[in-house]
């Protein structure tokens, strides 16, 4: 693999820091080294990398974040992170040091936080340019390098803002898509039971892996669809032990889906401590 060159450049603001409610402090760019690493350290100012390309880890509140090419991480004042680039493909990442009164509002406005110091962006091309205009900016020296500077360091935090809104509903989405699925599985379960069922059958009825709907079966109502199945045709049971006192337990047990009898009554057992005969019977004596 072709080594790639180190590279550095950083560019500070031009204008003294004076009372700014929110003053973009410097700007750089870095192509790292392999496994080169900062911290762990504390920084006084927000700090935000945004990664052009290659790969690395960012750590911070006891979490390690693996991050590639379009990845962005973001540090907050005094708060002890550390971050190292890949040895076989390290980062090559841009950033913006930036602080003032207004900063903490904005980045909490954005959605960014210390549960979320990580956004994905590897299809917005908006963030990349953002970043090179800041540079730009502050690079130029002018005096409306800071007003400049600032206008794109609030229009970078309405990128990431949307972003994460959008990355927040999807998450609804796919929560709403799920819990219907689970819902089809519990009224297929609910309907078929008393018949030779399987949670194969189940999955090929309803259209999804096996696999995938006991994860998410198991997501939504904390027990598999094995358990919920069996559950489901011991209380179905239960019911008939007291109801139908003609039928015998051979047949209750038939009528729930149970044809073996005898493990059948294991069942019941496990989960009412009784066998069906003796439930019956209590039911009887009251």
């Amino acid at each position: 693999m072709m080594t790639k060159p180190e590279s550095y450049y950083v560019v500070s603001n031009p204008l003294p820091a004076a009372d700014h409610n929110l003053l973009v402090l410097f700007a750089g760019e870095s192509q790292t080294k392999a496994e080169h690493k900062l911290g762990p350290k504390v920084y006084d100012y927000y700090l935000v990398h945004y990664i052009i390309s290659g790969q690395g880890t960012f750590s911070c509140h006891g979490q390690d974040y693996e991050l590639g090419a379009g990845d962005s991480f973001f540090i907050e004042p005094e708060q002890l992170v550390s971050y190292r680039s890949d040895a076989e493909d390290p980062w090559h990442y841009c950033w913006i040091a930036f602080s003032g009164p207004e900063a903490a509002p904005l980045v909490a406005s954005s959605g960014v936080n210390q549960l979320q110091p990580i956004v994905h962006a590897r299809r917005n091309r908006r963030i990349p340019v953002l970043f090179r205009h800041i540079q730009q900016a502050l690079h130029a020296k002018r005096s409306n390098a800071q007003l400049k500077a600032c206008g794109y360091l609030q229009l970078l935090l309405g990128e990431y803002c949307e972003l994460l809104t959008h990355a927040a509903a999807d998450d609804v989405v796919a929560d709403v898509e799920s819990d219907r699925i689970v819902q089809q599985a519990i009224h297929y379960l609910s309907t078929q039971y008393a018949e030779p069922i399987t949670i194969e059958l189940m999955a090929e009825s309803i259209g999804y892996n096996r696999a995938y709907l006991s994860r998410l079966f198991k997501r939504h109502t904390k027990v598999t669809p094995v358990a919920f199945l069996q559950k489901l045709r011991v209380d179905k049971a239960r019911l008939l032990l007291r109801e139908r006192l003609e039928l015998t337990v051979e047949q209750i047990a038939a009528s729930v889906g149970f044809h073996d009898p005898l493990y059948f009554s294991k069942q019941f057992r496990r989960w009412y401590g009784v066998s069906p005969t003796e439930y019956r019977n209590q039911m009887k004596s009251l």
